[in-house]
């Protein structure tokens, strides 16, 4: 059985234009996977707390040296990688808030990094451990920044992705949400013609 973690990481939870955009996708992958598993995390509804040294201080802290509250944090962060780790695909519903990724995102990241449990350090640099993924981003925001130096959504999560070792990753991009109706309905028509493209091989397939 099949696996799909759907992380949105709108403020809005759902109602978020990039959480439309990805359960879009996630109703055709259904579809296509009538007996597959959908495991979802809504960072708006269920937010990531945000790394601090203390929690930082747990997630290194030897097993045997744990207090039960650095138990805790770790336990937390075991979990979120579990769902990680038990994902064949990975969609990412991603809005962009002041020419950024959400904090909660961040917090989200900051809490799945782990050497020795998703990367390894080695002599020729960082190696990740979560391979054989494919991971789909539905990027919404209100301006237009693909292919600018503004875009630095796109570049930071496919490095940190990689880093995780996760290389197969794919954009759909809804951009000039904010820059007018006109501009708002062509964009959200593009992306959703090229979920129905993304979609065709998950048929064909099935």
């Amino acid at each position: 059985m099949k696996t799909l973690l759907q992380i949105n990481a709108s403020m809005f939870s759902e109602n978020g234009q990039s959480s439309r955009l990805a359960r879009q996708f996630i109703a055709n992958w259904k579809s296509a996977n009538p007996d597959g598993n959908v495991i979802a995390h809504d960072l708006g509804a269920e937010p990531v707390p945000h790394l601090t040294a203390q929690r930082f201080g747990a997630l290194i802290a030897k097993p045997e040296e744990r207090s039960a509250e650095q138990q805790a944090v770790v336990d937390f962060s075991d979990a979120l990688i579990d769902e990680l780790k038990r994902a064949e695909v990975i969609v990412l519903g991603l809005p962009m808030y002041n020419f950024g990724i959400p904090s909660t995102l961040k917090a989200y990241f900051d809490h799945v990094a782990r050497a020795g449990v998703t990367f390894n350090y080695t002599d020729k640099g960082p190696a990740g451990l979560l391979t054989g993924k494919k991971v789909y981003v539905f990027a919404a925001r209100g301006g237009a920044y693909v292919g600018t130096p503004m875009d630095t959504q796109t570049a930071y999560v496919r490095d940190f992705l990689r880093f995780l070792g996760i290389s197969d990753v794919e954009f759909v991009y809804a951009e000039g949400l904010n820059m007018g109706e006109q501009s708002k309905q062509a964009a959200l028509a593009n992306a959703e013609t090229a979920i129905r493209l993304l979609s065709e091989p998950l048929r064909a397939a099935a």
